[in-house]
C-alpha cells in the first residue's frame, strides 16, 4: 500500500511559515528597508532582490503542490473543489510576484526613484488576486465546517478571515504595512493548520489494497 497525497499536503504545511520566516529574516535586516513604509514586495529589488524572488517563487510552488494534495484530501463534500483551487490561486499569486518584479517605492532602494512600469503592474494584480482568493476561501471552509458541525474549526477560519481583511484595512488607512503583514502570518497558521489536521489523519489518504 502506497501512501498518496502526503508529501503534497507536506508542501502545502510548509509554504505559509516558509514565505512569513522568508520575509521577516529580510525585513529587519535590509539596509534601507523599513516594513512599516515598504511593502514586503520590495524586498524583491536591489542586490539582495534575489533571496525575496527565491522566496515568492520556491514558496508558491509549494502551495501548489499543497493544493492538489488538499483536492485529494478534502473529497468528497463542501470545499473539495473550489477549496484548493482558490488556496492554487494563492501559490500562482506568489509565483507571478517573484517573475515579475515591484516598481521601487518611498526610497527603497537606496537612491531609486518611484517609477510605474508594465511589470510592476502586472505584479500588483498578483497580490489583489491572491488577496480575494484568500478571502473567498476563507467563507468557503468555513461553511464546510458549519456544515459539519465543527464549530472550533468554524470559528478559527472565521477568526483568521477578520484577520486577513482587518490587516490590509489597516495598512492601507495606517499606511503600515506591518499590519497586513501580520494578517498573512495569521492567514499562513491556519492553512497550516488545515494540512496538519489532514495529514494526522493520513491512513484515509492512503488506497485500499487490491
Amino acid at each position: 500500500m502506497a501512501e498518496v497525497g502526503r508529501p503534497l499536503l507536506l508542501a502545502g504545511a510548509v509554504a505559509g511559515p516558509l514565505f512569513v520566516t522568508g520575509v521577516l529574516a529580510q525585513a529587519y535586516t535590509r539596509q534601507g528597508f523599513d516594513p512599516a513604509r515598504h511593502p514586503l514586495s520590495s524586498l524583491a529589488l536591489g542586490d539582495l532582490g534575489w533571496v525575496m524572488i527565491a522566496n515568492f517563487v520556491i514558496c508558491g510552488v509549494l502551495a501548489l503542490l499543497g493544493a492538489a494534495g488538499l483536492r485529494r484530501a478534502l473529497a468528497p463534500g463542501r470545499a473539495s473543489t473550489w477549496g484548493p483551487r482558490l488556496v492554487g490561486a494563492g501559490g500562482a499569486a506568489w509565483i507571478v510576484a517573484g517573475v515579475f518584479p515591484p516598481d521601487p517605492i518611498n526610497g527603497f532602494p537606496a537612491g531609486a526613484e518611484n517609477t510605474a512600469t508594465w511589470h510592476g503592474a502586472v505584479h500588483s494584480i498578483a497580490p489583489a488576486l491572491a488577496g480575494i482568493a484568500g478571502i473567498i476561501g476563507y467563507v468557503i471552509f468555513a461553511r464546510r465546517f458549519a456544515g459539519e458541525r465543527e464549530r472550533g474549526w468554524a470559528a478559527w477560519t472565521i477568526a483568521a478571515l477578520v484577520a486577513a481583511v482587518a490587516g490590509n484595512v489597516l495598512a492601507a488607512a495606517a499606511s503600515d504595512f506591518r499590519a497586513a503583514l501580520l494578517g498573512q502570518a495569521v492567514g499562513a497558521a491556519w492553512t497550516t493548520s488545515l494540512y496538519a489536521r489532514l495529514l494526522l489523519n493520513a491512513p484515509r489518504l492512503v488506497p485500499a489494497a487490491p
